[in-house]
């Protein structure tokens, strides 16, 4: 008799076992378990990763890098004069103050922001986004925006809607339970 290719959990062999099938195979082998977490976090990181990979290979092909693009997203939505302190680049972009220093070295060498003194504190340095970092964000994310509402195209404006409010209402919780509401990029790098 031929054996059945598939693994307890589901999986065909070829590591694509559902999230429905793994709940199921965690409730089969041990009753009682928790498992209906798993319908929901599973496609939460199986989609982070899609989406993180996919959002890496548009700015490969837009020839930016996804901590860059943030850097001058950041600048960009702050409004003229599109300038911000490192400080508050670092608490908008939701990365160290190391993190940000890279970002800025590494954009400024490239000729899209200058860094210059600010006034009031001290060591306060202030970042403005120049003609050219501002051109690069304008193409760049009609590009990223243009494919990631591609992506979510399979889902109507209403389950959008809905989507988009329960996810804010699980994100909202999570941070409250976990104590931390610190959020960093999912598939960024530094």
């Amino acid at each position: 008799m031929a054996k059945d290719p598939r693994t307890a959990d589901g999986d065909d062999g070829t590591g694509r076992a559902s999230a429905r099938d793994i709940a199921a195979a965690w409730e089969r082998e041990r009753p009682g378990t928790p498992a209906d977490s798993i319908g929901i976090v599973t496609p939460i990181w199986q989609l982070a990763k899609l989406f993180g990979d996919d959002r890496r290979r548009v700015l490969a092909r837009a020839g930016v890098d996804s901590a860059t693009l943030d850097l001058l997203s950041v600048l960009r939505r702050s409004g003229p004069p599109y300038t911000l302190s490192t400080r508050e680049l670092g608490r908008r972009a939701l990365v160290t103050a190391g993190a940000i220093s890279q970002r800025v070295t590494r954009a400024e060498r490239e000729g899209l922001v200058t860094r210059q003194p600010g006034t009031g504190r001290p060591r306060t340095v202030q970042v403005a986004l120049t003609a050219a970092g501002h051109d690069l964000v304008e193409a760049t994310v009609d590009q990223v925006l243009l494919r990631e509402v591609e992506l979510i195209g399979g889902l109507t404006p209403d389950q959008r809607n809905r989507l988009t409010e329960l996810l804010h209402l699980l994100l909202t919780d999570v941070q409250q339970r976990i104590g931390d509401d610190r959020i960093t990029q999912v598939g960024g790098e530094e």
